[in-house]
């Protein structure tokens, strides 16, 4: 209450929020919500809801962040600069802005793109531009309500957990209000301390994701309905299907267009049929090879493919270990399979990708989820040397890069390849769906899904808390009729096999893997990004059918593991 007085006095130069504050008055669940913590920074920086308060997102919880990340900046180092890029979201572009003049009043040289561009990109320039950091103002796939601030290292990955510590310490620091160095934007362009990134920036960007492409042979002839859900992708993405010789695209119109309101799709995850369905209706018209879908950030990409006369969408574990096999079983054809690959995916994507790149004789590494940790491996390679052995990285929820250019998932990266995956079966008569079914005749039906609970406010987070502590201590001998035969505890990093206790060499996380003895298994962890409990469940059995009904029967007993039966 304290500091909802102190908002509430202070004259404050963004209406939006004076507004929001006086509307709360007297209602002590509103204002508890909007102050009872700060935001809190970690490796994938600041997100949540926009609004007014210390929980929220507004000018000035980024600004306090952008005063920490300059203190840490500043004490690291001598002239540092950082990139700065943003998305179509609500406030992104004020939020980047913001961010800029606090660098720039910090004596921090700033390079900021002057239009809203593509999560990749931002790596891309943190590299191309010899940055000593990176900020990309977005949510990525959340709802609209959303907003939120990555920041990178200067090697383009997202920031290890120790300078996410380091920074966080500079922010306790900082009063909201007082600590804050600011300059006016338009002054810091003037004397030199904010610049515009150049056009060439993007085109060099679109050369390296070029030299990712599997063939050269055009892709004459393939159809696509393409939308970015109203995101940065249209341009990069349209540019590069051009640039491997798919002319024709038809770009969704209700989404065509940068819109942070997602009138059209209130949840833009291409994950999830809703955000498609304008791409589906569409398709009915046009009738192309393949519904290609990016979310508003362009990082990650889903598809829908024609079968039958219908479109299919397929899952991002599908998609990713169709892209590793194709990548695999093209690049051995034509020879240029380095000597050594190595693939990475999370310790949550599907058991199917180690079957796939055992038989290609492909090292298949598995980090945490979040795709820092597949950067983080590029980056072990490059130092080794061994920069060209990295083939390819994916993880579940829709994120690929087949490259080190970037250090993060791409999906103007991903479109290219699954665009030129869809042609190369296409002139084998076959569809992305008959190359699935193949691979699932060849390893087995491998099926997959992800079951959110959500927990909203402080309660939720004491909830999700509490849960997590229940299920570490007391972790059930079955599920769903069928024995526990193994558990990994990846905050205790402890592997349990029966009597057999073995250490995990992955960094410290909060999260549990429950393996039963029908080779099914469940992952539970809390989002890093939203306010829900994440379970993922794995299962594999000799049909479609079989796997399908585990999966129902996992799904099902869910609600019972976390002790939130009704």
């Amino acid at each position: 209450m304290t500091e909802y007085e102190r908002w509430l006095n202070t004259k404050l130069d963004d209406p939006d929020l004076a507004t929001e504050l006086k509307s709360i008055r007297g209602k002590p669940e509103e204002i508890n919500d909007r102050f009872y913590r700060d935001l809190a920074f970690g490796t994938g920086g600041l997100r949540g809801v926009l609004g007014a308060g210390t929980n929220r997102m507004n000018v000035y919880t980024v600004r306090k962040a952008t005063q920490g990340l300059a203190n840490y900046l500043n004490s690291h180092g001598s002239n540092p600069s950082v990139a700065i890029a943003y998305d179509s979201r609500i406030k992104s572009d004020l939020f980047a802005k913001q961010a800029a003049a606090v660098l720039a009043a910090n004596g921090i040289h700033v390079h900021i793109y002057p239009w809203l561009s593509p999560t990749p990109t931002l790596s891309w320039a943190v590299r191309c531009l010899k940055c000593s950091a990176g900020i990309c103002v977005t949510a990525s796939h959340n709802p609209a309500k959303y907003n939120g601030y990555k920041v990178y290292a200067s090697d383009g990955c997202q920031i290890t957990l120790q300078m996410a510590d380091d920074v966080q310490a500079e922010i306790n620091m900082i009063d909201i209000f007082r600590d804050v160095k600011r300059m006016d934007f338009d002054r810091a362009v003037s004397s030199g301390m904010v610049d515009y990134i150049k056009d060439e920036v993007i085109d060099r960007f679109l050369g390296e994701v070029m030299k990712q492409r599997v063939f050269t042979k055009p892709c004459t002839g393939l159809k696509v309905v393409y939308t970015p859900l109203n995101g940065t992708g249209r341009v990069c993405v349209t540019r590069i299907l051009g640039m491997i010789g798919v002319k024709d695209i038809t770009v969704v119109p209700e989404q065509e267009f940068p819109d942070g309101n997602f009138t059209t799709c209130p949840f833009p995850n291409p994950e999830i049929r809703e955000a498609l369905q304008k791409g589906l209706e569409l398709c009915e018209k046009v009738k192309p090879d393949l519904l290609l879908a990016t979310d508003p950030d362009c990082d990650r990409c889903g598809i829908a493919v024609r079968q039958n006369g219908e479109y299919q969408l397929m899952t991002g574990n599908e998609v990713g270990v169709l892209l590793l096999d194709f990548i695999a079983r093209v690049r051995t054809e034509e020879g240029t399979m380095p000597e050594k690959p190595v693939a990475v995916t999370t310790i949550v994507s599907t058991d199917m990708a180690t079957p796939v790149a055992e038989h290609y004789g492909i090292e298949l590494r598995r980090v945490l989820t979040g795709f820092k940790y597949i950067g983080d491996q590029i980056a072990d390679l490059e130092a080794e040397g061994s920069a060209g052995r990295y083939m390819f990285g994916f993880e579940e929820s829709y994120g690929y890069l087949s490259g080190g250019y970037v250090r993060d998932k791409d999906a103007v990266d991903a479109s290219m390849l699954i665009c030129q995956m869809a042609y190369y079966y296409r002139e084998k008569g076959m569809t992305l769906i008959d190359a699935m079914e193949k691979l699932y005749k060849q390893y087995g039906y491998y099926e997959n899904l992800l079951v959110n609970f959500e927990f909203e406010g402080e309660d939720g987070m004491i909830k999700m808390g509490r849960i997590m502590d229940t299920l570490r201590k007391e972790h059930p001998a079955e599920i769903a009729g069928t024995k526990v035969t193994g558990w990994s505890d990846y905050q205790a990093s402890e592997c349990h096999d029966g009597e057999k206790v073995s250490p995990i060499s992955l960094p410290k996380s909060n999260v549990l893997e429950l393996r039963l003895a029908n080779g099914s298994k469940m992952v539970v962890r809390p989002s890093g990004t939203e306010p829900k409990i994440k379970v993922y469940l794995s299962a594999k059995a000799g049909s479609k059918k079989g796997s399908l009904a585990e999966i129902e029967n996992l799904r099902k007993a869910c609600p019972r593991l976390l002790g939130i039966e009704k």
